[in-house]
């Protein structure tokens, strides 16, 4: 059974960073994409961004593009949501999920059959 487990959300404020990460068993890591979504209080889970089992193909939502990166370390099982200039709109549970192949994810969280725990990012103004 796949385990996801992620880590790193806290308390920011707006304009601050946070690092995420998702850690990940049960799983040949390197074969799958993977992917960060978020939901938000009240809202339905949203896609966040995603990359190729390489790192070298990435994909964002345009309300983090330029202000999140997404990456990966093979070797650790490991991935990363780095998030810089977050906004109070940027409040939400994380969650990591991963693909069906090397290359490919879906951008839609109903999907998936099952998530982690999350990671909670609280972003004060």
């Amino acid at each position: 059974q796949v385990q996801l487990v992620e880590s790193g959300g806290g308390l920011a404020q707006a304009g601050g960073s946070l690092r995420l990460s998702c850690a990940v068993a049960g799983l040949t890591f390197r074969m799958y994409a993977m992917g960060w979504f978020r939901q938000a209080p009240g809202k339905e889970r949203e896609f966040v961004a995603t990359t190729s089992w390489s790192g070298e193909s990435t994909y964002y939502a345009d309300s983090v593009k330029g202000r999140f990166t997404i990456s990966r370390d093979n070797a650790k099982n490991t991935l990363y949501l780095q998030m810089n200039s977050l906004k109070p709109e940027d409040t939400a549970a994380y969650y990591c999920n991963f693909g069906s192949d090397r290359w490919d994810i879906s951008t839609t969280p109903s999907n998936f059959a099952s998530w982690g725990q999350g990671t909670q990012v609280t972003v004060s103004s």
